[in-house]
């Protein structure tokens, strides 16, 4: 029996979650909050294995919440459920202690799944929560790579970008040829690639 507790202020939303957990064999919902005090004040203790909280609640964030009862609740998990899709949503609620974090909208059967696997030690996040997480990562190891080229570097990476060839180039920027050719197989070495094109999509990759 997987032992559930619900910490959502919408009276519908919570009883809406409690009836699914209580309708499905092998789920108990015995306690639900309103806030994030009555948790706080009442969830230690109660040894429930997983917790579904939103984040906007009255007082206290949902956020906020987890990171006073996690301490305290060695052995619970704690899984976002909430409207809030934003990346700096996900991330804050992640550090805070999530394992998990998924969309009120989510299909009940997808609830239950997600509550079975985060009882079950995984991290479960609705497919789109997961690509924003995965997007930024990859926004931050395309901003280190731009980063490793001087101003110059990214003036004629951008050039490249829009087809130019090098003689262009050189009109453009007001350098010589060669030095263009210096500067792309600088480019290139830092990149670690061997054409135009490779250095594009590891600089540009389509999201």
């Amino acid at each position: 029996m997987i032992k559930v507790g619900i910490v959502e202020d919408d009276l519908h939303i919570r009883e809406g979650l409690r009836l699914l957990v209580n309708g499905t064999p092998g789920f108990s919902c015995l306690h639900v909050f309103e806030s994030s005090e009555e948790a706080i004040d009442q969830l230690p203790g109660l040894n429930l294995n997983v917790v579904l909280m939103d984040i906007h609640l009255p007082g206290k964030s949902g956020i906020n919440c987890i990171i006073q009862l996690k301490p305290l609740c060695k052995e619970t998990s704690f899984l976002m459920c909430t409207s809030y899709e934003d990346t700096e949503s996900v991330f804050t609620a992640l550090k805070a202690g999530a394992s998990g974090y998924i969309i009120k909208n989510t299909p009940p059967s997808k609830i239950l799944e997600a509550i079975t696997d985060i009882y079950q030690g995984g991290s479960p996040m609705s497919s789109h929560i997961a690509r924003k997480i995965v997007q930024s990562f990859q926004t931050t190891e395309n901003n280190t790579i731009l980063e490793s080229l001087s101003k110059r570097e990214n003036e004629i990476l951008i050039a490249l970008s829009k087809g130019l060839r090098y003689k262009e180039i050189s009109d453009q920027l007001c350098i010589s040829t060669e030095t263009v050719r210096k500067h792309i197989r600088n480019i290139y070495q830092k990149l670690q690639v061997q054409s135009r094109t490779e250095a594009l999509n590891k600089a540009y990759p389509r999201s």
